[in-house]
């Protein structure tokens, strides 16, 4: 039945022409093999005069066949010509590290290519799908903002006006002398070739790899008999289902079918019904037709149509919608998407066409299609060709609603839809259908909840019966897969509001029944309006200095080109080996055995390497508390346990996961409260007193105490951990290319490891695509392994990790546990705080300590506390080590008194603007840790940022707009930064480290001359190698004259460092001559004694403020970013724009580490946001609307070069403001609920904390009524211990805590949810507890959670 036409893959790529590839695995990437022609991976496809961007990474080559693809190498090039797309992102500062910027480059010339001029809503959504971490998405908007046609033709934006008055307009001229046209006329044509076949009948093809056979047929007919034969095969299409399952789930489909050339199945139908499209149409083809429907047809045969594309808009970013087909058809067929995605919205509507060697037959899709989780009715050799979606009736209503973490590109949390049918003129319900995904494990209709409603008038009172069927039948157990079941169950009754709202509105236009507007739609994206406020250079300044200028990044226009090398980039070496780490599955646990058996079998498999080949120290660390590889026990999830070397990636891969690790398992200790009730921690505990706390508390009017937990975040580079060891084969030398912050640490370690000296290891850094501090210290557990690797096997060997191995081994922010107490006055003046801090280090110290000492000398952020009692704990759990990121502690200390700060003005009465400016430093006051404020101009920021962001003006329409609005309100927050700079780690103070590495040609005497003149034997001075990076301007080795001039030369440097070393070696003169250099470049007047409180921890201060506008759904959680204006005293900017950029890209980071990024563990240690399908970062549609960034002007400082000040660390806090301006709208929706109490809300604010926060009769209907627990001790003879609170009251463990119960009694009240139950959890066997059996008894072993 299968017939072996061709076994290559012809396809064009640019810069180059024709490839043909033979014998092409199917387990092949686009990626993988572009990386092998050493080009980017950013790509655009064409299909004949179709231009589309497509993921590299998921693509398989052998989809190719016939298709131009083109790379941002083959648009443009430093060497002859950028394309303009190129140069608007190079001269505009749309790149920093540079590693997404090709992405950004692809997405901008495939919409260039499909529209030279642009809408602003066109360019938002071709950058959908791309992310950025260490810059601001306001850059690429600007840059592509050149080519929209509100640019060319600004008159529909705030244009002048002057070209109606013939004076010219205000861009008149600017698009030819800033940047080269756009010229359509010269961009690559489509390769004739290719053109010729496309016409030609296709033949079928099949590839046959060391795993996997493709086969690609061109028929029905041939499709029908190759499901017959292979019923088990996937269906792709896009890849973006099963490359995910094979490559990340481990995962083997031996036979995939690829239909994509079928011409049925890409067939799109208009009949008198509806619309039927081919199964393997793409997501961008049908919302190509929904969009042409919509326009052609009246809107009330629509309302399905646009319900599509409401949610194809929020699915995926375009490189996905290009490529994947739609989910029904994905389902049905194995050519998967995302799964129940788009499937409630189909629910009872769509007509099935399905085909196999028994003939066609058409279903539809009812409560019995699915019969479990990704299986239905469709039998193994049935596929589906095409679905029909009908048009809605008169009369007939349909909304679709998802929400997810993220609004662009993320997976539904809980997605619905919903379809009513009324009775002609009436609004009296014929039918009704409710469908639910994500509520579980299948799409689910609420069929009790729809026969009840039928036949019901639409009005109160089935709302309310409505949410009241709903609420017990949309149920979920308390350890339903996913968590967050109240806002789950939540969002099903408002989801169903939501609509109901809707309907009403609609029926009240077409005058069938009268309704007041209610503000209850989904958010709309509003094009972005950036403003950036430069300083101005002097005058006078000469035309050369450039210090103050905005240049250009000067590796810009390369990257932009995708020409800058980053470590992977590399050539390969000759018989270079890949290596892969195998980690720990378990927590914490004994290793008993590692069995490599089966490793060993997979091709290209070398060997493996493990602790026992570590020829150096075994132990590592900045706290000697790690191990390069574990021996006898794991203390994480993902600690690294050995590594398999392959002679490809994809063999290494493979060999790594066949890897067989038996363990004894032993507890973990997994969060912050954990650690507190077993008293697991480190070592070192800081604490910070200032004044009489006591005496404070009793003078104070008022005393508040709390608590608020921030999450940790993942540092989410672009570029993950990569490093490449090339051992040179004489006296242990081995250069080390690696992505790391830390060069110093990374030769240390390694040469550790590898039991040679530092200066036999060499570490060269080109430049890193993103680090933030997930590169200072955590790199070394890499390229330890990889220089051990390289030693073992003597050839160069390469390691670049996925996301998921780097989320999972590296560690990321400290997540914190702040308690306090505060007291203060009547007018919100404070008088004394007592602090304690919790940190989860994770399983190693590394620079936790550190982190922890910054944020309690940052436990003030900018405020003057007279009385200050603090405390530093820093956790030991069962987590990868957490470490450095930007910020260092500060964020979570500054976060935790913002938060009290926030509840004492609400306390009082008081706006919390007028209270944080009451408290804020003056001039010259001292900080609780006793240091001077100098050169204070946080005043100065406050004020300025007041008065730009018309902050009381904008404080007045925000109360009327809510006001006016129950179910949307507005909040808005201005909060002050003051970070210190300097290390908080005392050995990083310093300038440079002193190398005695002599760079010279005469390699025995100068050691010796070195020797004597510093006074060190010569073991301690090695020669690398001559390299005019290190000693430029050489005189060659001639005339006789080399040993005196170079050993002069060498003398006379030692004699220049040793007068530098005098006054250190008189301080320390029994010193080693380590300590001594250690010390020779600490920068001076910097020292901090925690025990003493005194001294002088930062050189400087840097100062901020940002006022930030939110406005929440408080339907869903959702909330939208409308306004952010920031004021930064930066000093003199060396360069405005680089500061800029650094000010945005901090403040999109600070949004998703309060807003939006959340880790979360299982109970057993085990990451399940791994990945960027499951942890999300802001996107383009998170950043605020308006965005406006100022510079301070006239405030130099006189402690840093050319008056600078650093700015890479200190905005990340100002998008603290959106976290309380969150607050402040949860606020006024509470006040309408009747609530006006201070609430907590914990860090990030996720739609699921602000949908619960956000009380109101829904939450209500689906709350689990609380438990008041207390000891059986303490209570009266014959009363119950464990009492029912009623909805919403009382206590409740958090996801995944559980609270001791011993020997309690639990009565079960009367008013008892009946969809609840009461689950107890004894040892592993679990217990529950049902209102028809009302007393229970808790042993001591039992626990509640």
């Amino acid at each position: 039945l299968i017939c072996v036409v061709e076994h290559f893959v012809f396809i064009n790529i640019f810069p180059f022409l024709q490839v043909v590839e033979k014998d092409v695995d199917p387990e092949t990437t686009l990626l993988t093999y572009l990386r092998r022609k050493s080009l980017s991976n950013e790509i655009a496809l064409m299909y004949c005069f179709s231009h589309h961007t497509a993921n590299a990474c998921l693509f398989p080559i052998c989809a190719l066949h016939h298709v131009a693809v083109t790379t941002v190498e083959g648009i443009g090039n430093t060497k002859s010509r950028l394309h303009p797309a190129q140069e608007r992102i190079a001269k505009s500062h749309g790149s920093q590290c540079g590693f997404c910027t090709p992405g950004i480059v692809m997405s901008m010339y495939t919409l260039l290519r499909n529209n030279p001029e642009p809408h602003m809503e066109d360019i938002e959504d071709a950058f959908q799908g791309n992310i950025h971490r260490d810059q601001t998405y306001y850059i690429s908007l600007e840059c592509a903002i050149f080519f929209s046609e509100q640019f060319l033709f600004p008159q529909d934006m705030n244009c002048c006006g002057r070209v109606a008055n013939g004076t010219g307009c205000c861009r008149s001229g600017r698009e030819n002398t800033m940047f080269q046209p756009l010229d359509p006329t010269q961009e690559p044509i489509f390769p004739p070739e290719l053109m010729v076949s496309f016409n030609k009948q296709q033949k079928q093809m099949c590839f046959k790899g060391e795993r996997v056979m493709w086969i690609q047929p061109t028929t029905l007919s041939e499709l029908v008999a190759l499901k017959s034969q292979y019923p088990n095969a996937k269906l792709v299409v896009g890849n973006t289902e099963v490359g995910i399952e094979m490559r990340l789930k481990n995962l083997l489909y031996p036979v995939i079918i690829a239909p994509a050339w079928i011409p049925e199945m890409n067939a799109v139908q208009h009949t008198e019904t509806g619309v039927t499209i081919g199964a393997a149409c793409t997501l961008k083809s049908v919302e190509e037709v929904m969009r042409k429907a919509v326009s052609d047809l009246p809107p009330y045969k629509t309302e399905i149509f646009q319900a599509v594309l409401e949610q194809l808009r929020w699915f995926a970013g375009p490189q996905i919608r290009n490529v994947a087909v739609s989910d029904f058809g994905g389902d049905l067929c194995g050519v998967k998407a995302f799964p129940h995605t788009l499937l409630p919205f189909f629910i009872y509507l769509l007509l099935m066409s399905l085909c196999s060697t028994e003939g066609r037959r058409t279903v539809t899709m009812d409560e019995k299609f699915f019969t479990g989780y990704r299986k239905t009715i469709v039998k193994p050799e049935e596929i589906l060709l095409s679905v029909e979606i009908p048009y809605s009736k008169k009369g007939e209503y349909f909304s679709a609603f998802k929400q997810a973490s993220r609004r662009e590109d993320d997976i539904a949390i809980v997605t619905c839809g919903m379809r009513v049918l009324f009775k002609d003129g009436t609004s009296q319900v014929e039918e009704i259908k409710l469908s639910y995904g994500g509520m579980a494990p299948t799409t689910i209709l609420a069929l009790k909840t729809c026969k009840e409603l039928t036949g019901r008038g639409w009005n109160d009172k089935l709302l309310q019966d409505a949410c009241r069927l709903l609420s017990g039948e949309m149920d979920l157990s308390p350890s339903a897969p996913g968590g967050m079941v109240d806002f789950r169950r939540t969002l099903t009754l408002s989801f169903f509001f939501k609509f109901y709202l809707t309907v009403l509105q609609k029926l009240s236009k077409s005058g069938t029944v009268k309704c007041l507007l209610f503000s209850h739609q989904c958010f709309h994206p509003l094009s972005s309006q950036p403003c950036v406020l430069l300083q101005e250079v002097p005058k006078g300044q000469a035309v050369e200095d450039m210090v103050g200028r905005p240049l250009v990044h000067v590796s810009a226009s390369k990257q932009a080109s995708g020409e800058a090398v980053y470590c992977d980039d590399i050539p390969h070496y000759e018989n270079e080996l890949y290596l892969t780490l195998v980690t720990s599955t378990k927590a914490h646990a004994k290793i008993l055995s590692v069995d490599t058996s089966e490793a060993q079998s997979v091709p290209g498999f070398v060997c493996f390497v493990s602790a026992k080949d570590v020829p150096g120290s075994n132990v590592t660390g900045i706290a000697n508390d790690e191990t390069v590889f574990a021996k006898d026990v794991v203390t994480c999830v993902g600690h690294i346990i050995g590594a398999v070397l392959a002679d490809t990636q994809e063999h290494s891969r493979r060999a790594a996961k066949a890897v067989k690790i038996k363990y004894e398992e032993l507890k973990p200790i997994v969060t912050i409260q954990e650690a507190i009730e077993k008293q697991s921690f480190f070592k070192d505990i800081k604490r910070i007193n200032k004044g009489d706390v006591k005496k404070g508390f009793e003078e104070s009017d008022h005393i508040l105490e709390g608590e608020m937990y921030l999450g940790g975040q993942e540092h989410f580079y672009l570029e993950t951990h990569c490093t490449l060891a090339v051992p040179k084969g004489e006296d242990g030398e081995m250069e080390l290319f690696v992505s790391t912050q830390n060069p110093m640490k990374t030769q240390e370690f390694a040469a550790n490891a590898l039991g040679v000296p530092s200066n036999r290891v060499v570490v060269r850094v080109k430049r890193m695509g993103g680090g933030f501090g997930g590169k200072e210290t955590r790199s070394t557990i890499l390229t330890s392994v990889v220089a051990v690797a390289a030693f073992k096997t003597g050839r160069a060997v390469r390691c670049m990790l996925d996301r998921d191995e780097d989320m999972l081994i590296s560690g990321g922010r400290h997540p914190f546990l702040g308690r306090y107490k505060v007291g203060f006055m009547k007018n919100g003046r404070v008088k004394s705080l007592e602090v304690s801090y919790y940190s989860n280090g994770g399983n190693s110290v590394d620079l936790s300590h550190g982190v922890m000492d910054r944020a309690l000398l940052h436990l003030d952020n900018s405020y003057n506390i007279p009385n200050v009692s603090s405390v530093g704990i820093v956790c030991k759990t069962n987590l990868p080590s957490n470490t450095a990121f930007r910020g260092f502690g500060g964020p979570q200390g500054m976060m935790i008194a913002e938060c009290w700060m926030s509840d004492l003005a609400r306390k009082c009465g008081l706006p919390p603007e007028e209270v944080r400016k009451l408290n804020l430093y003056h001039e010259g006051d001292t900080t609780h840790f006793n240091q001077k404020l100098e050169g204070f101009t946080l005043r100065r920021c406050w004020d300025e940022c007041l008065s730009s962001s018309s902050y009381h003006a904008r404080k007045k329409l925000i109360e009327e707009f809510n006001k006016q609005n129950r179910w949307k309100k507005r909040g808005m927050s201005i909060i002050p930064t003051k970070f210190g700079i300097s290390f908080t780690v005392p050995f990083l103070n310093q300038v440079c480290k002193c190398h005695l590495i002599a760079a010279y040609q005469l390699f025995t005497f100068v050691p010796q001359v070195a020797s004597r003149a510093l006074g060190v034997p010569t073991s301690k001075i090695y020669i690398s190698e001559t390299s005019t990076n290190t000693v430029p301007n050489t005189s060659p080795t001639a005339a006789s004259v080399s040993a005196d001039i170079n050993g002069m030369a060498v003398y006379n440097a030692c004699q220049t460092i040793l007068k530098r070393l005098e006054p250190i070696k008189q301080s320390n003169p029994k010193g080693s001559w380590e300590d001594w250099v250690s010390c020779l470049y600490l920068i001076p007047d910097v020292g901090y004694n925690f025990e003493k409180n005194e001294g002088k921890p930062f050189s400087y201060f840097s100062y901020g403020v940002a006022c930030s506008e939110v406005e929440i759904d408080c339907l869903t959680g959702d909330h939208k970013n409308i306004r952010t204006d920031i004021v930064m005293d930066v000093g003199t900017s060396l360069n405005p724009a680089i500061d800029i950029g650094q000010i945005e890209g901090a403040f999109v980071q600070g949004i998703g580490l309060f807003t939006m990024e959340e880790l979360r563990y299982s109970p057993e240690g085990n990451l399940y946001t791994r990945g960027p399908g499951m942890y999300k970062i802001p996107a383009f549609g998170d950043i605020p609307t308006e965005f406006y960034v100022s510079l301070l002007r006239d405030c130099p400082n006189s402690k840093a070069v050319y008056s600078s000040k650093a700015v890479g660390e200190p905005p990340l806090f100002l998008s603290a403001s959106v976290f309380y301006a969150i607050k402040d709208a949860i606020y006024s929706a509470r006040k309408d609920s009747g609530l006006t109490e201070a609430f907590r809300l914990d860090s990030p604010a996720t739609p699921e904390r602000i949908r619960n926060a956000c009380v109101d009769i829904f939450t209500k209907m689906v709350t689990a009524p609380a438990l008041t627990i207390c000891s059986l001790a303490s209570l009266p003879h014959g009363e119950c211990a464990w009492k029912s609170q009623g909805p919403g009251a009382g206590i409740r463990a958090g996801w995944g805590g559980c609270v001791p119960a011993r020997k309690y009694l639990c009565t079960v009240s009367p008013t008892f949810n009946p969809f609840h139950s009461l689950s107890v959890v004894h040892g592993t066997k679990a217990l529950t507890a049902f209102p028809d059996a009302p007393d229970y008894h808790l042993s001591e072993n039992h626990y509640l959670w």
